[in-house]
């Protein structure tokens, strides 16, 4: 199910012995499964910790185990170590966390979710900012709700019409127009307070 190679093995080995901890192992979760925002993340694990829903892997010295509901989301994984200057670099490939991305035969909805999950609001982010859908109404106009640094920010009309919607209308075709319904004049922490600056998705 999922392939730990011998120089992982030798990493999660070494970071062991420094706990010193009988029986001390590592646990493997999925946090968000299925989403764009799906990651890895790795703990230390004492016996008196596990559920009984884990799937066990026998290694070199350790057990590593893997949260029973992350199972399926594993298939196919692998993690590996690759050593360097510095020290190294532990790489975990998981193809199937974030879930397929949604086909044409999708509804609209979902997909107009899918490119606000997994493009615009990691962008958005780096101003403080998200969006959340609202609805996507029978003529293809969405309807959003900008939080975070976006509410209240003197460029959000400058972020919706030359990011969000031009992105969203060449991924969604069906999308017609994007509008914010959001009441910004109780925004609390804006990027910007005044129309100075550039959009969010510059």
């Amino acid at each position: 199910m999922i392939d730990i190679s011998e120089r992982a093995q030798q990493h999660f080995q070494r970071l062991l012995a420094q706990q010193d901890i009988d029986g001390l192992g590592i646990r493997l979760r999925v946090t968000s499964p299925g989403t764009p925002a799906a990651n890895c993340e790795l703990e230390f694990c004492e016996p008196v910790e596990l559920t009984g829903s884990e799937w066990t892997v026998e290694c070199t010295g350790f057990e590593f185990h893997i949260a029973g509901d992350s199972a399926s989301w594993l298939d196919g994984a692998s993690i590996d170590y690759e050593p360097n200057k510095t020290g190294g670099q532990l790489n975990i490939r998981a193809p199937k966390i974030k879930g397929d991305v949604p086909g044409v035969e999708a509804g609209v909805i979902e997909r107009v979710r899918y490119v606000l999950e997994s493009e615009i609001n990691p962008r958005l982010a780096s101003h403080g900012g998200r969006v959340t859908l609202l609805e996507v109404d029978a003529d293809g106009v969405v309807l959003l709700q900008f939080g975070g640094g976006c509410h209240g920010c003197g460029m959000v009309d400058v972020t919706l019409k030359q990011g969000v919607e031009k992105t969203l209308c060449e991924r969604v075709p069906e999308i017609t127009a994007v509008r914010d319904a959001t009441d910004h004049s109780d925004g609390s922490n804006p990027y910007y307070s005044k129309h100075e600056g550039k959009s969010a998705l510059g």
